[in-house]
């Protein structure tokens, strides 16, 4: 549905400003892979904080706290 959205409105932005849209699909790939570096950092930040997390409550779950 994302999907759909996303191409509509891109139609919606060629019938009005075609040198626009077609800049827009020209640079979406080049933005993807600007973005990707940040993503992955993101995905080992988040990572990080798990295991954080897991360490830190980890004596709780040993005398057998059930949490949320």
């Amino acid at each position: 549905m994302k999907t759909l959205i996303l191409f509509v409105g891109w139609c919606i932005l060629f019938a009005l400003a075609s040198p626009v849209a077609l800049l827009a699909l020209v640079l979406f790939p080049v933005v993807w892979l600007l973005a990707l570096p940040f993503r992955l950092l993101g995905i080992a930040v988040e990572a990080v904080f798990a295991l954080l997390k897991a360490l830190l409550f980890l004596p709780a779950r040993m005398f057998g706290h059930r949490g949320l």
